[in-house]
């Protein structure tokens, strides 16, 4: 389960991307293509809760590369501009008419998704703590799902992402405040979930403060529980 923070594209693919020569363009967008697929894949299952809707925001991420890369001037921003152009295509996705219609009808097939994606990361990290965290790693990222379209996307982008609320607020075409009510809403509705107090101290951790746990959940997990909705930036 890739992330947009394990990605770091070599000069030659970010100057293929960035220099509009047709000759090296392609090969660049193929490496481009092959490391942040799975970052665009994972953002977008986590955001829309829909593997084929996700699949869909990758094909329209990377046509939209292949058309457009040549006219990023800054070659540190390819992988921040490739994530923008994914949560914009999501952000389209949730607001439309059908999207809710059809992910209630794919909750099982999310859940299978999720299962997979948790279980393959899990795997490729085992060692000497491996059946630990195969055994005690968070379902929060399942939980996701029960969170509304607007308030996952917050709680995601926010916490997992590092977007501000005030970048958030933008994207929604609401206020920051709106983004930070939306976060705190998102907690508090974790935390029933998980049937303990948003600021309780994790109980029984095996890996010692969360150590080895995937990074988004680590990262929400410890949001839930020590963070009060007043102080989120």
């Amino acid at each position: 389960m890739a992330g947009f923070a394990d990605v770091e594209l070599d000069a030659a693919t970010l100057q293929g991307l960035t220099m509009g020569d047709p000759q090296k363009y392609q090969a660049a967008f193929s490496a481009a293509y092959q490391q942040l697929a799975s970052p665009v894949l994972t953002l977008a299952v986590r955001l829309l809760q829909d593997r084929g809707g996700a699949q869909e925001v990758v094909q329209d991420t990377f046509i939209e590369l292949l058309e457009r890369g040549h006219q990023i001037r800054d070659r540190a921003a390819v992988v921040g501009w490739v994530k923008k152009v994914a949560v914009n295509h999501c952000l389209m996705r949730l607001r439309s008419p059908w999207h809710a219609r059809r992910v209630q009808g794919l909750q099982p097939e999310v859940a299978a998704d999720h299962q997979q994606m948790d279980g393959s990361h899990a795997q490729s990290r085992v060692g000497a703590n491996g059946d630990a965290l195969a055994e005690n790693l968070p379902d929060i990222v399942q939980a996701l799902g029960r969170l509304g379209p607007e308030t996952r996307f917050v709680v995601w982008l926010h916490d997992v992402e590092g977007y501000t609320h005030k970048e958030i607020g933008e994207m929604l075409e609401r206020t920051t405040s709106y983004s930070k009510s939306q976060l705190a809403r998102g907690y508090e509705t974790l935390a029933r979930l998980y049937q303990r107090p948003a600021h309780a101290a994790v109980p029984n951790d095996p890996m010692g403060q969360g150590a080895g746990r995937p990074a988004e959940t680590q990262v929400l997990d410890n949001q839930v529980q020590a963070t009060k909705p007043g102080e989120a930036t």
